[in-house]
């Protein structure tokens, strides 16, 4: 199960991820197959291709022919899948980025197995679900694995691969090799829920909307102090608005139910009214701000006792996650920084940014918010407890 620069590389989903994914994997200088069960999704996918491969002429980071060499490597195929997948017979790595659905992508990886070699990986771009359920349906269950992309794909350097318990250890070492030869920055992650990116950022929409819920501030407010005092580039109400409510409160919702109910990844009633309202944010033209032609844009408290606040809370809580998911071994401290930096932009890895600010006062942040509110949606990790204790910082 060598993955080289001979492989054939089939995509199944040609939507934004994977149109992105294809073009990745071109550039790289891989054949590849692209399809989709919609009709007409492939004939946009090459649109946005060799409209991307014009931008990457026009500011000259590439050449005329080196641009159309990327679209010929790509057999867009034109009519919808349906139930025949012989088109990746060829293919000696399928990447799947459909519906986030469990039950779709197993009946998926049946059919695809069905058609390609037994040498074949298949790999699944799932955001949340588990690797593990995916490469269940498989009869050569060890060839699967997760190689999970950020949008744009292009992009994002960030890849996390996702090995599962059952998985051929050379396919996960193979995948990590290759996404470094596709100029990626891999991170290796454990297959638990929300991987990394989705797990460790659940505070950073999460508390935020508890701090709304309680009226200690409202959203643009919030918004100011997290880019203000804290350097992100988007304040969590406008990142949930630009990545879709629905999406994020179906992320939320998957990551809480697989940690059985654990009351840190507990979703926000106030979401869950603005997806039944179709206030989805951007696409929908209202969210928790209104979009619409006209629309007053309201103004935050510049109060610097309520920003600083609102930044501390955040931040405890999204260190407080770091933490638990290098105790509880989803990764390592330093791909987790890495996944932080490079999938979402956090102006600084969070192990980092407790050492600079020191673990103990993050560790007191924590313990005043659960000694006030009495909840375990508080409680610290006991990495953090530890390392408070005994004075000892991340990355020594």
């Amino acid at each position: 199960m060598t993955l080289d620069n001979s492989t054939v590389v089939g995509v199944v989903g040609a939507g934004a991820m994977g149109t992105g994914i294809a073009q990745v994997a071109a550039a790289a200088g891989h054949r590849v197959v692209l399809a989709d069960a919609r009709q007409g999704a492939t004939a946009k996918a090459q649109a946005a291709i060799a409209k991307a491969m014009d931008r990457e002429v026009e500011k000259a980071r590439m050449s005329r022919n080196a641009a159309d060499e990327v679209v010929s490597r790509i057999d867009f195929q034109w009519n919808a899948i349906g139930d025949d997948y012989s088109a990746f017979s060829k293919c000696g790595l399928v990447i799947e980025a459909i519906v986030e659905d469990l039950d779709v992508k197993r009946s998926l990886f049946r059919q695809l197995e069905s058609v390609v070699a037994s040498d074949c990986v298949l790999a699944t771009n799932t955001s949340s679900l588990s690797v593990a359920a995916i490469a269940s349906a498989c009869e050569v269950s060890g060839r699967v694995v997760g190689i999970h992309f950020f949008n744009p794909a292009p992009v994002m350097p960030l890849v996390e691969v996702v090995p599962w318990l059952g998985g051929d250890a050379a396919v996960g070492t193979s995948a990590y090799e290759l996404m470094r030869r596709w100029n990626k920055m891999p991170v290796l992650a454990s297959d638990t829920p929300g991987f990394i990116v989705n797990r460790v950022a659940r505070p950073f929409y999460g508390e935020a909307l508890r701090i709304h819920d309680e009226g200690v501030a409202d959203v643009a407010t919030i918004d100011w102090a997290m880019k203000e005092l804290g350097g992100f580039r988007m304040g969590p109400f406008e990142l949930m608005d630009f990545i879709g409510n629905d999406v994020n409160y179906a992320v939320t919702r998957s990551v809480f139910e697989a940690m059985f109910f654990d009351p840190r990844y507990k979703p926000s009633l106030t979401q869950k009214r603005l997806v039944e309202s179709n206030f989805l944010g951007r696409k929908s033209g209202r969210g928790y701000y209104d979009y619409r032609p006209g629309a007053d844009a309201p103004q935050p408290n510049k109060d610097p006792v309520t920003g600083v606040l609102v930044f501390e809370r955040i931040l405890a809580m999204l260190i407080n996650e770091a933490a638990d998911a290098v105790f509880l071994r989803v990764a390592s401290a330093e791909d987790i920084d890495l996944a932080m930096t490079k999938g979402v932009n956090y102006p600084k890895g969070l192990l980092a940014w407790a050492n600079e600010l020191g673990v103990s006062r993050v560790h007191g942040w924590l313990e005043g918010l659960q000694d006030e509110y009495g909840e375990d949606r508080y409680r610290p990790s006991p990495l953090l407890k530890r390392m408070a204790r005994d004075e000892r910082r991340f990355f020594e």
